[in-house]
């Protein structure tokens, strides 16, 4: 057998023909036909998708296809919906207020508010400098009036209505130097509190700063009240008592003038401070330095305080005195508890029930009119302007 023929038959049995086949495949193709070689296995690619590794299996379709699913005991439970972004930050608009408030006031270093306090000092001056020029022209009616109480205490003690002067400069030094200063202090009373103001409001609030013109007027007022509440009333009735204490025993009473104004001015201008009590509760609540609630529980200790500054701003020991000049100042502070009441609710922004108080006041002045009026009516009483304002 040649060469060929053995080729030929080893090629059968590769392909697994019989020689007779592979004979006649031969003639068909040709001699020169190549002879068809096994091909080898294809490697496997590293970043070929397996979906069994990952849980996942073939499922056929109807024709013939194959798609994967996902095997559900695999599967890892589906992860949370992410939650929703938090709304934009918005502040309470009362939060907003205050802080526009604070963007509003006047930021001032040490140094500016010293300049600030000697610019209000001196503008304090010059309103009192003008109010003294101003006094000096009217001075001696204003001797008059001052020594009116004195004049009128002597005469019911069947004495002679007349000062004495001392020394050759104690009429001069009263009458022309420490009476007009007495006077525009009154006077220039409005320009001066304005002028506290106007240093304290700009570390204020905004809406605080609105109270300017009723805490001018109403301090103004009450300074003013005070002066003519002690020379109406505790002053003359104090002085009828000084000056007829020694009467019987033989004591004549001649008065300096000196000594005289210096105890009018004591009083008067004494009772004139303490009817500022009201004000200075409500701007130390003003500045949240203290609260209603605070000054009702410590009430007691304010009553106490107020009776022993009492007992020095009056001029007689005796407790009638006393207690004219204590129980004004008592009121003047519940006044300003309830003053400083509002201002709290003012900030809350609450109301107070004016109807009812209105109506409830009324109907005790209606009360105390009629009994007034029955004991005027009944007992022979009548009214004078002078205390005690009922004498028979």
């Amino acid at each position: 057998m040649s060469s060929s023929d053995e080729r030929k038959e080893a090629s059968a049995s590769a392909t697994g023909n019989l020689p007779g086949e592979s004979e006649a495949a031969d003639s068909v193709q040709g001699a020169d036909a190549p002879v068809p070689q096994p091909q080898p296995a294809p490697e496997p690619d590293p970043y070929a998708y397996d979906g069994d590794a990952y849980g996942y299996e073939e499922q056929g379709y109807s024709d013939g296809s194959a798609a994967t699913t996902e095997v559900k005991e695999n599967t890892p439970p589906p992860s949370p919906s992410a939650p929703p972004p938090p709304p934009p930050f918005s502040k309470d608009p009362d939060e907003e207020e205050e802080d526009d408030e604070e963007e509003d006031m006047l930021r001032m270093s040490f140094l500016e508010h010293l300049e600030e306090l000697r610019s209000r000092i001196i503008k304090c001056l010059i309103g009192l400098g003008i109010a003294f020029a101003a006094s000096l022209t009217f001075t001696e009616a204003l001797w008059r009036a001052v020594s009116a109480p004195a004049a009128e205490a002597l005469r019911n003690l069947g004495l002679p209505p007349n000062l004495v002067a001392i020394t050759p400069m104690e009429q001069f030094n009263t009458i022309w130097i420490k009476l007009p200063i007495l006077t525009s202090l009154f006077l220039a009373s409005p320009w001066i509190l304005y002028q506290v103001w106007a240093f304290v409001a700009p570390g204020l609030y905004k809406r605080e700063r609105r109270w300017a013109a009723p805490f001018v007027i109403v301090s103004a007022g009450l300074f003013i009240a005070g002066g003519l509440f002690a020379y109406f009333v505790a002053f003359r009735f104090g002085l009828t008592f000084l000056l007829g204490i020694g009467r019987d025993v033989d004591v004549l009473p001649l008065v300096s003038i000196s000594y005289y104004f210096d105890l009018f001015v004591n009083v008067v201008l004494g009772v004139a401070l303490v009817f500022e009590l009201p004000v200075l509760v409500f701007f130390l609540t003003l500045l949240r330095i203290t609260s209603p609630q605070f000054l009702l529980s410590n009430s007691r200790y304010a009553i106490l305080a107020i009776v022993v500054l009492a007992a020095v701003v009056t001029p007689t020991p005796d407790v009638i005195n006393l207690t004219i000049f204590a129980a004004p100042m008592v009121v003047l502070y519940f006044v300003g508890v309830f003053a400083s009441y509002l201002l709290v609710l003012s900030r809350e922004k609450r109301k107070f029930p004016w109807t009812k108080v209105i109506l409830a006041g009324a109907l005790i002045l209606a009360v105390a009119a009629t009994i007034l009026y029955f004991v005027a009516t009944k007992y022979g009483y009548k009214f004078i302007p002078a205390w005690p304002f009922l004498t028979k």
